[in-house]
């Protein structure tokens, strides 16, 4: 009975660690998938941008923030779909900027060209 109970025990853990490969494997290739859209996307042109909701005096009510060049940018973009306009929204997107003053205190015009959610 006791051999009966090991060799029961070893298997469950053989199964267990097989398992537990395969959602390794498939965690790796997800990583993977992700890196060549990310690397696809910045070679159309594109940046890789969270939208901000705010409703502080001297804000923009939607911005798009990003890192670039180590630095956190903000973007106001006046065209922006009621789709998008949703705070924390991850996107991708590519746009144009404006000669115009400024909307808001913290981000700079721009017009938005494409945009698209980011899955993340």
């Amino acid at each position: 009975m006791t051999l009966l109970k090991i060799t029961f025990s070893a298997l469950i853990l053989l199964v267990a660690s097989c398992d537990g490969s395969k959602k390794a494997a498939a965690s790796e290739a997800a990583a993977e998938t992700t890196k060549a859209m990310e690397t696809k996307m910045m070679e159309a042109g594109f940046q890789k941008g969270t939208i901000v909701a705010s409703k502080d005096e001297g804000d923009c009510p939607y911005t798009i923030s990003l890192e670039l060049n180590g630095e956190m940018v903000h973007y106001d973009p006046i065209n922006l779909d009621a789709a998008f306009q949703k705070d924390g929204e991850k996107i991708w997107f590519s746009f144009r900027g404006l000669k115009m003053m400024n909307r808001c205190d913290k981000a700079t015009p721009i017009e938005l060209e494409q945009i698209e959610k980011r899955a993340e």
